[in-house]
Parts: C-alpha cells; structure tokens; sequence
C-alpha cells in the first residue's frame, strides 16, 4: 500500500496548547452508553496479573463469535489513558475490545511500580490473547491489536513472536529502545548515553541497600517551556487525562524508575520487523508529532501489506484522545479488512 495522507477536513479551533485545554474534541474519558464494560483480570505466562477492561457491543448476539481488539496505553500511563477512549470507540463499530495496564503500572501485578521490563510489557498482549481466545464470544483466529505510544513497540514486539495477533495497528508510535539509546532525531550523544548508564548502576547501589527511588523522564510535574515536555503536562498533568491509579503518586505518573529504564537500551522492537509479513501493519503518526520519525522508520522497514497514516495538523499526544482528529473509521476499515 501506498503512503496515505489522511485529509480530515477539519476545522480546528486555534488555542493555547497549554493548560486545561479542552478544544479539538479532546475526550479521553469518554463512555458510550452501546456498550457493556467490565473490569476483568488474568495471568500472564509468568503467574503474574493483568488487568484490562472488556468493552462488548451489547447488540452483540450471545452465542455469536467476533473480532476482537487488545489497545495498549501510552508508556508509562495507564489503561484509563487513551486506552479506554480508543477501546470504547471501537466497540461502538462492532469490535470485542480489550484495554490492559501493563506489568508495573497501574491496576497490573508487578513491583517496583513504574518499573520498564519490555519483555514483560510485550507478554501482556500475548497473555491479553490467550484470554480474549478463550472467551465464548470472540473469534480466536481473529484477534488485533492497537498499540498507543509506546505500546505500540510492545505490539510489534509481541507480534513478531506470537502469530495470533492477526492485524497490527500504531499510533503515535514511540520505538522506546531508539529514543531511550539515542533521543530523538538522534540527539543523544554515546557519551550522554555512558552517562546515564552509569547513573541507573549505582542507583541499583542506593535501592538494594533500601534507599530512596529515584524516576527519570516522563512528565513534567509543572511547564517548563519545552515543548515536548509541555505537550505531556497538557494531558497528564491536567483535567484532560490526568489520572493517578489507587496506591500511586501523582507526582510518579508515567515517570519510570531511573535504576531499570535503560532496559530499554536493548529493546530493539523493529529488528525482523519484516516477518510480521504477510499480516499487516497500520501505522498512524501527527504530522506535527515529534515522535512521528518512529512510524516512518517503521514503515521503511516492514514489509507489505503495510499502510502509513499522517493526520494532518496532530501532534504526537493530539491522538491520545482529541476524537475529532483520531481516524477511528480508519482504524475500523482496517480491522475489517484483515479480521474477517
């Protein structure tokens, strides 16, 4: 398939980015009164707990059988982040859908909390399909996933190894192996990167002998004028998406623990990205979207059938939750095809 530039047609209220931002249909906790939810949990291969929401269609018929989509949240949020909306709207065109937080973060098994494991993270969506597989009203052999920022490397990664996923779909993707070994655009130096590691291994010193932790990245817990860093607080820190789950700091929230995030520097989610082929892959990315480098590697390297979205005027957090700019219908068509 060709590059696709998705014109929406839109008419986009021009406001301040920062903020309590509502406009541009932001709308993460969005419920539809269509669709029966459940709260719901199961074991990885490892005897850990997942947690997820199931989101069922209720003129779903009770003996009938159906595609069914498992949507990751964005690195270091939580399930009621992005995930939901995108869960519930694609229940509302007719998917079986699955939200989960994964291991470490939010109501998942897993300590330290906000730990980076992302053997582990991938797994989910693999224990995710052994347990939509074996619910009587989805069609195992036609089972989905959507992956939000980072999530959408965990996707990948787990499709690669496990065939069941039978359609892979991106958003604002994040490779979090590249952009934690070299930034973006390739901005961190191999010193820079010494650095760091050098740091998290004596951190390991402060946290075995019972010191304080310590995070790294995330989001910003006031604005500080950088835009990459300012576009997160507008949705984490804010009532657009703000969201601390029971136990947690608010001030921690999607902030990783600076001892176990350069993980992430061997996490090479792309490699053999081509043996996904012949399953496809969607990949939807801002045109604006400082992360947008990731879903054109991607891409560059996938084989077919694969597709490339850029959605005009988006940024990278604009598709976490602003609907009138999300390709819902997109995304429906895509899965339609390929989980037939």
């Amino acid at each position: 398939m060709k590059n696709l530039l998705l014109t929406l047609g839109l008419l986009v209220t021009c406001t301040s980015s920062l903020g309590a931002d509502m406009s541009n249909g932001a709308n993460n906790f969005y419920t539809s009164d269509k669709i029966n939810v459940e709260k719901v949990t199961f074991n990885n291969q490892y005897g850990m707990a997942v947690a997820g929401n199931l989101f069922v269609p209720k003129d779903l018929a009770p003996t009938s059988r159906n595609a069914a989509i498992i949507v990751g949240h964005p690195m270091g949020a939580v399930k009621e982040q992005s995930a939901n909306l995108y869960a519930t709207k694609m229940a509302e065109r007719g998917f079986v859908t699955l939200s989960l937080d994964l291991p470490f973060w939010g109501e998942s098994a897993g300590t330290p909390r906000n730990a980076v494991l992302p053997e582990l993270y991938s797994e989910a969506f693999s224990a995710a399909v052994d347990y939509l597989g074996t619910q009587p009203i989805v069609d195992r052999e036609r089972i989905g996933v959507i992956g939000i920022c980072g999530s959408g490397s965990f996707a990948i990664a787990a499709a690669k190894i496990d065939p069941r996923l039978k359609a892979i779909a991106t958003v604002s993707m994040y490779d979090m192996g590249a952009a934690t070994r070299n930034g973006l655009k390739h901005g961190v130096t191999l010193a820079q990167r010494r650095q760091v590691l050098l740091q998290a291994a004596n951190q390991r010193y402060v946290e075995f002998q019972g010191g304080d932790t310590v995070y790294t990245g995330g989001t910003p817990n006031a604005l500080t004028g950088d835009a990459v860093g300012d576009e997160f607080y507008d949705f984490y820190r804010t009532s657009r998406g703000e969201f601390t789950p029971t136990g947690a700091s608010p001030h921690t929230t999607t902030r990783p623990t600076l001892s176990s995030n350069v993980k992430f520097m061997n996490f090479y989610p792309f490699n053999d990205i081509e043996t996904l082929s012949p399953r496809p892959l969607l990949l939807i990315a801002g045109a604006n979207a400082h992360s947008r480098e990731f879903s054109e590697d991607a891409y560059q390297r996938a084989a077919e059938p694969k597709e490339l979205v850029i959605i005009p005027d988006a940024g990278h957090v604009d598709l976490y939750d602003r609907v009138d700019l999300i390709p819902f219908d997109t995304l429906a068509g895509f899965f339609r095809k390929y989980l037939k």
